[in-house]
């Protein structure tokens, strides 16, 4: 059995990511803000909503199909922005993105990558250029490193006899991804988080420049539509108020996000937080992460008003596991899912989704519709 036979969902790939990276590198993309509470919540709020079928319609046909801004994707999800993937798999923003190009989804590149934007999306930048441009607000200060550092990560990474051991051990990551990259690309390199190139990845000096952001306000936000003339997506909304002004100031979306519960604790969890904000706005499409891994998640936010939802760690661990086979395996499994979901639900098409499919369970003693 391969290890993508192994792979039968989402959650599998987490399992499948911890045998083969590195504890330091698998507390990293698994890590959450201190307790874990808001990382719990995101989770624990899809259990607030049920799913109400309708019986004898013809499912012999079901679409996935959503449009954006013009633009068709098989799929109302994507991948979500993550730091450091092509630590953790080879070149692992460009087997994202590719798995998600083949697969005919969205990607959202990190800031954070190790590979400059120009190689990883080279084919859009020669054909129009940049379209779309997604700044995340949620990030003021760092979070607390605590869990980080317990699992004995640091960024950049500090050499260690530990750190050797965990490679050494994991001789699929060591060889297959670490090595090969050093040998064929050198040391990997923070490329994007300034005008010039950062620092290495791996590095005696373990505290990265954060510094600057924690100034930034709306007045930023301003400039930045000012001066951007494609699409501005606005990441790590949870308040309604701020997603009001983004729309005010010209944004073209948000994204209802809590970072995936790795910065404030007992933040609200992002399924929670979504049906304010999607009421709030009137004419930019809200999207959002944190959370999802299953097709009933999906479906869940798409019908309290989600126009598109997106999936980060599950991703991560695909690409780790099994490269770009790896990550489109993880996107269909999704997709599979949701066409099965919505066939039981009675529902044909994903873009008729609506309250109506949602049985509220947060306020009541027995669960009733919208």
């Amino acid at each position: 059995m391969s290890r993508l036979d192994k792979a039968r969902n989402l959650h599998d790939f987490e399992a499948l990511g911890r045998r083969h990276l590195p504890r330091p590198l698998f507390g990293y993309i698994a890590n959450s803000a201190e307790e874990g509470h808001t990382h719990a919540a995101n989770r624990r709020c899809f259990d607030q909503f049920g799913l109400m079928p309708q019986a004898l319609v013809d499912v012999s046909y079901i679409s996935l199909q959503t449009e954006l801004w013009g633009e068709t994707y098989r799929a109302p999800f994507g991948i979500a922005p993550m730091g450091i993937s092509a630590l953790s798999a080879y070149r692992g923003d460009i087997v994202q993105a590719r798995a998600a190009a083949r697969e005919g989804v969205p990607m959202i590149l990190s800031g954070s990558s190790l590979i400059p934007l120009e190689e990883v999306l080279l084919a859009r930048v020669e054909r129009a250029g940049y379209k779309k441009l997604v700044i995340t607000v949620d990030y003021p200060v760092p979070p607390n490193s605590d869990n980080n550092r317990k699992s004995g990560f640091s960024s950049p990474l500090r050499p260690s006899l530990r750190l050797a051991l965990d490679g050494i051990t994991r001789p699929r990551w060591l060889f297959g991804t670490f090595l090969h990259t050093i040998y064929y690309h050198g040391m990997p390199h923070f490329e994007n988080n300034y005008a010039t190139r950062g620092i290495a990845v791996m590095s005696k000096n373990v505290n990265r420049d954060f510094s600057g952001r924690s100034h930034l306000q709306w007045e930023y936000l301003e400039r930045v539509r000012a001066l951007w003339p494609g699409k501005l997506i606005v990441k790590g909304i949870l308040n309604p108020a701020d997603a009001k002004r983004v729309e005010a100031l010209g944004g073209n979306a948000v994204i209802v996000s809590n970072h995936g519960g790795r910065q404030l604790d007992y933040s609200p969890a992002a399924l929670e937080a979504l049906p304010g904000v999607v009421d709030a706005v009137e004419h930019i499409p809200v999207m959002i992460d944190s959370g999802f891994r299953r097709g009933t998640d999906v479906i869940k936010a798409l019908a309290l008003g989600a126009a598109f939802v997106f999936i980060g760690r599950p991703m991560n661990y695909a690409a780790a596991v099994a490269g770009e086979a790896g990550v489109r395996h993880a996107l269909n499994l999704v997709k599979e899912e949701l066409a099965r979901d919505l066939a039981l639900m009675g529902v044909t098409d994903i873009t008729h989704l609506g309250r109506e499919h949602l049985i509220d369970r947060r306020t009541e003693a027995f669960a009733k519709p919208f």
